[in-house]
Protein backbone atom coordinates (compact mmCIF):
# COMPACT_ATOMS: atom_id res chain seq x y z
CA UNK A 1 0.00 0.00 0.00
CA UNK A 2 2.72 2.04 0.19
CA UNK A 3 3.65 2.09 -3.05
CA UNK A 4 0.18 3.08 -4.18
CA UNK A 5 0.64 6.54 -1.85
CA UNK A 6 3.45 6.82 -4.06
CA UNK A 7 2.30 6.72 -6.96
CA UNK A 8 -1.07 8.77 -5.91
CA UNK A 9 1.05 11.85 -4.35
CA UNK A 10 3.91 11.52 -7.55
CA UNK A 11 0.90 11.95 -9.91
CA UNK A 12 -1.17 14.63 -7.90
CA UNK A 13 1.62 16.87 -6.98
CA UNK A 14 3.46 16.66 -10.43
CA UNK A 15 -0.10 17.72 -11.65
CA UNK A 16 -0.44 20.57 -9.36
CA UNK A 17 2.56 21.48 -9.89
CA UNK A 18 2.13 21.85 -13.95
CA UNK A 19 -1.30 23.64 -13.26
CA UNK A 20 0.71 26.44 -11.54
CA UNK A 21 3.79 26.87 -13.52
CA UNK A 22 4.29 26.31 -17.22
CA UNK A 23 5.51 22.62 -16.65
CA UNK A 24 7.89 19.98 -17.44
CA UNK A 25 8.71 20.20 -21.51
CA UNK A 26 9.50 16.60 -22.48
CA UNK A 27 12.79 15.00 -22.71
CA UNK A 28 14.25 11.65 -23.47
CA UNK A 29 16.47 11.48 -21.23
CA UNK A 30 13.21 10.49 -18.44
CA UNK A 31 13.84 7.21 -20.50
CA UNK A 32 17.49 6.72 -19.39
CA UNK A 33 16.73 7.46 -15.61
CA UNK A 34 14.49 5.02 -15.78
CA UNK A 35 16.44 2.58 -17.33
CA UNK A 36 19.60 2.97 -14.89
CA UNK A 37 17.01 3.56 -12.04
CA UNK A 38 14.43 0.46 -12.62
CA UNK A 39 15.52 -1.68 -14.99
CA UNK A 40 19.70 -1.97 -14.39
CA UNK A 41 19.04 -3.07 -11.14
CA UNK A 42 16.51 -5.82 -12.01
CA UNK A 43 19.98 -7.29 -14.52
CA UNK A 44 22.49 -7.53 -11.87
CA UNK A 45 21.18 -11.35 -10.85
CA UNK A 46 20.88 -11.84 -14.69
CA UNK A 47 23.09 -14.46 -15.78
CA UNK A 48 23.77 -15.58 -19.67
CA UNK A 49 24.03 -19.27 -18.36
CA UNK A 50 20.33 -18.63 -17.34
CA UNK A 51 19.04 -18.72 -21.14
CA UNK A 52 19.75 -22.54 -20.83
CA UNK A 53 16.39 -22.37 -18.66
CA UNK A 54 14.79 -21.83 -21.99
CA UNK A 55 15.57 -24.95 -23.11
CA UNK A 56 15.02 -26.45 -19.64
CA UNK A 57 11.52 -25.29 -19.49
CA UNK A 58 10.31 -23.91 -23.13
CA UNK A 59 6.79 -25.37 -22.54
CA UNK A 60 6.52 -22.31 -19.44
CA UNK A 61 8.10 -20.02 -21.72
CA UNK A 62 5.71 -20.86 -24.62
CA UNK A 63 2.42 -20.12 -22.05
CA UNK A 64 3.94 -16.88 -21.17
CA UNK A 65 4.48 -16.01 -24.37
CA UNK A 66 0.90 -16.94 -25.62
CA UNK A 67 -0.65 -15.56 -22.95
CA UNK A 68 1.13 -11.90 -22.89
CA UNK A 69 1.51 -11.17 -26.18
CA UNK A 70 -1.32 -13.26 -27.98
CA UNK A 71 -4.24 -13.31 -25.28
CA UNK A 72 -3.99 -10.05 -22.77
CA UNK A 73 -3.66 -7.85 -26.33
CA UNK A 74 -6.60 -9.71 -27.88
CA UNK A 75 -8.80 -9.02 -24.54
CA UNK A 76 -7.42 -5.32 -24.07
CA UNK A 77 -8.75 -5.05 -27.69
CA UNK A 78 -12.09 -6.02 -27.08
CA UNK A 79 -12.70 -4.41 -24.21
CA UNK A 80 -11.26 -1.27 -26.01
CA UNK A 81 -13.20 -1.45 -28.27
CA UNK A 82 -16.42 -1.65 -26.44
CA UNK A 83 -15.26 1.36 -24.60
CA UNK A 84 -15.60 3.38 -27.94
CA UNK A 85 -12.78 5.66 -27.46
CA UNK A 86 -9.53 5.22 -29.57
CA UNK A 87 -7.10 6.75 -26.81
CA UNK A 88 -8.20 4.43 -24.03
CA UNK A 89 -7.90 1.55 -26.36
CA UNK A 90 -4.53 2.36 -26.86
CA UNK A 91 -3.56 2.65 -23.51
CA UNK A 92 -5.04 -0.33 -22.52
CA UNK A 93 -3.35 -2.46 -25.12
CA UNK A 94 0.17 -0.84 -24.26
CA UNK A 95 -0.52 -2.33 -20.32
CA UNK A 96 -1.57 -5.77 -22.11
CA UNK A 97 2.17 -5.51 -24.20
CA UNK A 98 4.09 -4.62 -21.60
CA UNK A 99 4.78 -7.43 -19.56
CA UNK A 100 6.24 -7.77 -15.75
CA UNK A 101 7.89 -4.72 -14.21
CA UNK A 102 9.57 -3.53 -10.94
CA UNK A 103 7.77 -5.63 -8.52
CA UNK A 104 7.23 -8.74 -10.21
CA UNK A 105 10.65 -9.89 -8.83
CA UNK A 106 9.32 -9.00 -5.48
CA UNK A 107 6.37 -10.80 -5.77
CA UNK A 108 7.71 -14.25 -7.45
CA UNK A 109 10.13 -14.47 -4.15
CA UNK A 110 7.45 -13.86 -1.59
CA UNK A 111 5.15 -17.08 -4.11
CA UNK A 112 8.46 -19.06 -3.72
CA UNK A 113 8.43 -18.82 -7.50
CA UNK A 114 11.59 -20.10 -9.42
CA UNK A 115 13.74 -16.51 -9.07
CA UNK A 116 16.38 -17.74 -11.55
CA UNK A 117 13.22 -18.68 -14.26
CA UNK A 118 11.93 -15.09 -13.04
CA UNK A 119 14.62 -12.98 -13.40
CA UNK A 120 15.04 -15.07 -17.31
CA UNK A 121 11.77 -14.05 -17.87
CA UNK A 122 12.41 -10.47 -17.21
CA UNK A 123 15.23 -10.10 -19.32
CA UNK A 124 13.16 -11.94 -22.64
CA UNK A 125 10.40 -9.54 -21.64
CA UNK A 126 12.66 -6.57 -21.60
CA UNK A 127 14.16 -8.04 -25.14
CA UNK A 128 10.56 -7.90 -26.42
CA UNK A 129 9.50 -4.37 -25.88
CA UNK A 130 10.28 -3.56 -29.31
CA UNK A 131 7.81 -6.38 -30.59
CA UNK A 132 5.64 -4.09 -27.74
CA UNK A 133 5.49 -1.55 -29.37
CA UNK A 134 5.89 -2.87 -33.10
CA UNK A 135 2.25 -4.48 -31.82
CA UNK A 136 0.90 -1.35 -30.76
CA UNK A 137 2.00 0.49 -33.91
CA UNK A 138 0.14 -2.27 -36.20
CA UNK A 139 -2.82 -2.06 -33.89
CA UNK A 140 -3.13 1.60 -34.40
CA UNK A 141 -2.91 1.27 -37.86
CA UNK A 142 -5.74 -1.14 -38.48
CA UNK A 143 -8.14 0.20 -35.06
CA UNK A 144 -7.69 3.72 -35.41
CA UNK A 145 -10.82 3.99 -38.40
CA UNK A 146 -12.90 1.92 -36.37
CA UNK A 147 -12.84 5.00 -34.03
CA UNK A 148 -13.31 7.43 -36.74
CA UNK A 149 -9.80 8.85 -35.05
CA UNK A 150 -6.63 9.71 -37.24
CA UNK A 151 -2.96 7.69 -36.51
CA UNK A 152 -0.43 8.77 -38.84
CA UNK A 153 2.43 6.66 -39.49
CA UNK A 154 4.86 8.98 -40.05
CA UNK A 155 4.84 10.62 -36.73
CA UNK A 156 3.27 7.67 -34.26
CA UNK A 157 5.25 4.93 -32.46
CA UNK A 158 7.89 4.18 -34.96
CA UNK A 159 9.45 7.57 -34.76
CA UNK A 160 10.88 7.04 -30.66
CA UNK A 161 11.21 3.03 -30.88
CA UNK A 162 14.72 2.69 -31.60
CA UNK A 163 14.97 5.88 -28.66
CA UNK A 164 12.93 3.83 -25.79
CA UNK A 165 15.60 0.35 -27.40
CA UNK A 166 18.38 2.01 -26.97
CA UNK A 167 17.18 3.57 -23.34
CA UNK A 168 15.51 1.31 -21.90
CA UNK A 169 17.07 -2.23 -22.81
CA UNK A 170 20.58 -1.80 -24.38
CA UNK A 171 22.13 1.56 -22.10
CA UNK A 172 20.60 -0.91 -18.39
CA UNK A 173 22.37 -4.00 -20.09
CA UNK A 174 25.43 -2.41 -20.42
CA UNK A 175 25.81 -0.43 -17.28
CA UNK A 176 24.46 -3.76 -15.20
CA UNK A 177 27.46 -5.52 -16.56
CA UNK A 178 30.07 -2.60 -15.51
CA UNK A 179 28.76 -1.53 -12.26
CA UNK A 180 28.55 -5.59 -11.54
CA UNK A 181 32.07 -5.04 -11.43
CA UNK A 182 31.99 -2.71 -8.46
CA UNK A 183 31.27 -5.34 -5.93
CA UNK A 184 30.46 -2.84 -2.93
CA UNK A 185 28.05 -0.51 -5.19
CA UNK A 186 26.13 -3.48 -6.41
CA UNK A 187 26.00 -4.95 -2.75
CA UNK A 188 24.54 -0.81 -2.09
CA UNK A 189 22.35 -0.82 -4.29
CA UNK A 190 20.64 -4.07 -3.51
CA UNK A 191 20.61 -3.06 0.22
CA UNK A 192 18.47 -0.24 -0.59
CA UNK A 193 17.14 -1.04 -4.31
CA UNK A 194 13.46 -0.79 -2.57
CA UNK A 195 14.32 2.83 -1.88
CA UNK A 196 16.01 3.71 -5.29
CA UNK A 197 13.01 2.14 -6.94
CA UNK A 198 9.78 4.44 -4.82
CA UNK A 199 12.06 7.20 -5.12
CA UNK A 200 12.53 6.81 -9.29
CA UNK A 201 8.96 5.82 -9.48
CA UNK A 202 8.19 9.03 -7.30
CA UNK A 203 10.78 11.67 -9.64
CA UNK A 204 9.08 10.01 -12.74
CA UNK A 205 5.41 10.46 -11.84
CA UNK A 206 6.26 13.80 -10.88
CA UNK A 207 7.99 14.43 -13.91
CA UNK A 208 5.25 12.87 -16.32
CA UNK A 209 2.25 14.45 -14.67
CA UNK A 210 4.01 18.40 -14.40
CA UNK A 211 4.58 18.11 -18.02
CA UNK A 212 2.11 20.81 -19.86
CA UNK A 213 0.95 17.77 -22.24
CA UNK A 214 -0.59 16.04 -19.23
CA UNK A 215 -2.44 19.61 -18.44
CA UNK A 216 -4.59 18.59 -21.09
CA UNK A 217 -6.04 16.23 -18.53
CA UNK A 218 -8.33 18.76 -17.45
CA UNK A 219 -9.95 19.88 -20.73
CA UNK A 220 -10.53 16.15 -21.09
CA UNK A 221 -12.12 15.98 -17.86
CA UNK A 222 -13.80 19.38 -18.41
CA UNK A 223 -15.76 17.86 -22.14
CA UNK A 224 -15.54 14.22 -21.36
CA UNK A 225 -15.36 13.26 -17.81
CA UNK A 226 -17.55 9.85 -18.36
CA UNK A 227 -13.68 9.00 -20.05
CA UNK A 228 -12.55 8.56 -16.40
CA UNK A 229 -15.01 6.07 -15.44
CA UNK A 230 -15.02 4.35 -18.82
CA UNK A 231 -10.99 3.80 -18.28
CA UNK A 232 -11.42 2.73 -14.75
CA UNK A 233 -14.07 -0.04 -15.34
CA UNK A 234 -12.15 -0.65 -18.51
CA UNK A 235 -8.88 -1.78 -16.61
CA UNK A 236 -11.01 -3.27 -14.11
CA UNK A 237 -12.51 -6.00 -16.31
CA UNK A 238 -8.80 -6.24 -17.38
CA UNK A 239 -7.17 -7.19 -14.81
CA UNK A 240 -10.30 -9.64 -13.68
CA UNK A 241 -9.81 -11.68 -16.97
CA UNK A 242 -5.73 -11.18 -16.50
CA UNK A 243 -6.43 -13.43 -13.13
CA UNK A 244 -8.79 -15.79 -14.17
CA UNK A 245 -6.66 -16.61 -17.60
CA UNK A 246 -3.55 -16.89 -15.67
CA UNK A 247 -4.76 -18.92 -13.30
CA UNK A 248 -6.46 -21.65 -16.16
CA UNK A 249 -3.26 -21.32 -17.61
CA UNK A 250 -0.44 -21.97 -14.98
CA UNK A 251 -0.54 -24.89 -12.40
CA UNK A 252 0.91 -22.83 -9.60
CA UNK A 253 2.23 -25.60 -8.01
CA UNK A 254 5.39 -25.44 -10.11
CA UNK A 255 7.18 -22.91 -9.31
CA UNK A 256 8.25 -22.06 -12.98
CA UNK A 257 5.06 -21.75 -13.67
CA UNK A 258 4.21 -19.69 -10.52
CA UNK A 259 6.72 -17.28 -11.85
CA UNK A 260 5.15 -16.62 -15.48
CA UNK A 261 2.21 -15.92 -13.68
CA UNK A 262 3.31 -13.32 -11.52
CA UNK A 263 5.27 -12.03 -15.52
CA UNK A 264 1.33 -12.25 -16.59
CA UNK A 265 -0.56 -10.34 -13.34
CA UNK A 266 1.83 -7.47 -13.39
CA UNK A 267 2.59 -5.28 -16.32
CA UNK A 268 4.97 -3.11 -16.08
CA UNK A 269 3.05 0.35 -15.56
CA UNK A 270 6.10 3.35 -15.37
CA UNK A 271 7.47 1.74 -18.95
CA UNK A 272 3.73 2.34 -20.29
CA UNK A 273 3.18 5.69 -18.74
CA UNK A 274 6.49 6.74 -20.26
CA UNK A 275 6.12 5.66 -23.24
CA UNK A 276 2.35 6.93 -23.64
CA UNK A 277 3.70 10.23 -22.58
CA UNK A 278 6.23 9.94 -25.48
CA UNK A 279 2.58 8.89 -27.85
CA UNK A 280 -0.26 10.64 -26.32
CA UNK A 281 -0.06 13.43 -29.06
CA UNK A 282 -0.82 10.83 -31.78
CA UNK A 283 -3.18 8.24 -29.53
CA UNK A 284 -5.17 11.26 -28.17
CA UNK A 285 -4.56 11.86 -23.94
CA UNK A 286 -7.06 10.08 -22.92
CA UNK A 287 -5.02 6.86 -23.43
CA UNK A 288 -2.97 8.00 -20.50
CA UNK A 289 -5.80 7.04 -17.99
CA UNK A 290 -5.85 3.39 -18.34
CA UNK A 291 -2.73 3.65 -17.13
CA UNK A 292 -3.29 5.70 -14.35
CA UNK A 293 -6.15 3.61 -12.94
CA UNK A 294 -3.68 0.10 -13.70
CA UNK A 295 -1.54 1.12 -10.73
CA UNK A 296 -5.12 1.71 -8.30
CA UNK A 297 -5.94 -1.69 -9.40
CA UNK A 298 -2.99 -4.11 -9.89
CA UNK A 299 -0.85 -2.64 -6.96
CA UNK A 300 -3.68 -4.30 -4.47
CA UNK A 301 -4.75 -7.37 -6.44
CA UNK A 302 -0.96 -8.31 -6.53
CA UNK A 303 -1.52 -8.17 -2.53
CA UNK A 304 -4.60 -9.91 -2.28
CA UNK A 305 -3.46 -12.72 -4.98
CA UNK A 306 0.04 -13.35 -2.76
CA UNK A 307 -2.01 -13.10 0.78
CA UNK A 308 -5.11 -15.73 -0.68
CA UNK A 309 -3.43 -17.36 -3.55
CA UNK A 310 0.53 -18.34 -2.22
CA UNK A 311 -0.20 -18.56 1.63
Amino acid sequence: MQLIFIVIFGALLGFLYGANSDGFIFSSKICLFAGLTLIMPSLFKFELSHVQLVWEHKAVLLKGLLVNYILLPLIAIGIGFATGDFGITAGLFLVAALSGGGMVMHWIKKSKGDTSFGFLLLFINLLLISLSLLMLHVFASYAAGYFDASYDQEVGISRFATAVVVLLIVVPFIASRIVRLIKPLVSAIQTYQKYISHISIFIILFYLFGLQSSQTLVDLYDFEPELFLIAFGAVVVFYALTFLLAKLIYNLENPQERAAFWHSITRYLTLALVIATFSASSFGVSMLLPIMFAYIVQIPLSVYIAQKQFN
